[in-house]
């Protein structure tokens, strides 16, 4: 079961949330709230696996309050504006719904939610490090990856491509990129991007809030530039 909460400050768009997750067998609703902050405690001290989110809410929006969390679960943003939209996949979100919306709908995103944490909960298994070194599942066999031969990770929907710096063809896994994330050390490795990891050793130019890797260009995205700065501030002569 997928344990979840609905957060909306509208009393009837808040009973929909809770009528379609109930509806929904492979969902378990633990919570419901009218405002973020009301959930923020909850979501804190609980093991939540994902989050039905409106964007749109008094003192705390939905992306204010997703920026807040340190450990995110999954989330799908319900919004009555599809202007919105981009912002949320910014921040990693499933998907958004656009209100008012149907079952259907729900459905779907949700079915895609479920296909995304059982991808992470059936992969966390096939990795393995070390203080050095990480083994990958690819291609039916098993590499050992040195940390310091790594250039950059990139997460795609259902992979993830190990770009090494001295192998011009990529390492392609079956996993997600927040699993080989939490595998990283995080003195070697930052996330940058949604969809990108770097070593942070292997950066020799940044340009424009691009890292540059000969002639590929990481971007640094907003949700990651505040963390990328202090590191650069540390390290800044």
């Amino acid at each position: 079961m997928i344990k979840t909460i609905a957060i909306d400050d509208e009393p009837l768009a808040l009973q929909r949330l809770i009528r379609y997750i109930e509806k929904t067998p492979f969902l378990e609703l633990t919570g419901s709230f009218d405002s973020a902050l009301n959930a923020m405690e909850f979501v804190e001290k609980e093991k939540i696996d994902l989050i039905f989110l409106d964007i749109q809410m008094p003192d705390l929006s939905g992306t204010e309050f997703v920026r807040t969390l340190k450990n995110a679960p999954k989330i799908i943003f319900t919004t009555a504006y599809e202007k919105y939209a981009i912002e949320g996949f910014k921040l990693d979100a499933i998907d958004y719904l656009l209100k008012p919306y149907g079952y259907e709908e729900f459905l779907i995103a949700a079915q895609k939610a479920r296909k995304y944490i059982n991808l992470e909960n059936a992969t966390e298994q096939t990795v393995e490090s070390t203080n050095e070194f990480l083994f990958v599942k690819s291609d039916y066999k098993t590499k050992r990856i040195i940390f310091n031969d790594i250039l950059y990770i990139e997460g795609l929907k259902d992979y993830i491509k190990v770009y090494l710096w001295n192998d011009t063809k990529p390492l392609l896994s079956i996993n997600s990129l927040k699993t080989i994330e939490q595998k990283l050390p995080p003195s070697k490795f930052m996330r940058v991007h949604r969809s990108f990891i770097v070593n942070l050793n292997r950066i020799e130019i940044i340009e424009r809030s691009r890292i540059v890797f000969g002639k590929v260009y990481i971007p640094i995205s907003d949700q990651y530039k505040e963390k990328f700065q202090d590191y650069l501030d540390r390290n800044l002569v």
